[in-house]
């Protein structure tokens, strides 16, 4: 089963973090929490790796209609978007929300996925399209 939505961008792993926050804005999500994993797993096991975070991205109106499905969907929410360096690129990948109603079998949270699903695209899109304009 493909759970996510990958693009790769020629920018920066800063760059690509900032610009993904911005595209996911424009969709209407928030992002709740940043996750340093490189940052984290340096303090914690001394171990290094390139530079990862996943960020805790949340649009409220769709929340609250996944949640009124079914409240154990929660366990799936915020949507994790995932900026990492690979190989002179950076990689930004979202949890596709179809997930969500593959896992849960709730036939009512297809409309909520389906409509993340566009949103988060979109944003998607929206990067590669700015760096395809700015290169």
């Amino acid at each position: 089963m493909k759970y996510d939505l990958t693009v790769t961008l020629d920018l920066p792993h800063d760059d690509a973090v900032a610009a993904v926050r911005t595209a996911l804005k424009d969709q209407g999500f928030g992002v709740l929490t940043e996750i340093d994993v490189r940052a984290t797993l340096r303090e914690k096991l001394g171990a290094e790796m390139e530079p990862y975070v996943i960020l805790g991205a949340c649009n409220p109106p769709l929340a609250q209609r996944a949640l009124d499905v079914d409240r154990t969907i929660g366990l799936l929410l915020p949507c994790n978007v995932v900026v990492r360096a690979d190989a002179g690129h950076t990689v930004v990948q979202a949890l596709a929300p179809d997930v969500m109603t593959e896992m849960t079998g709730q036939e009512g949270l297809g409309p909520v996925a389906e409509e993340a699903g566009v949103r988060l695209r979109a944003a998607l899109d929206a990067l590669t399209a700015r760096v395809t304009a700015a290169g």
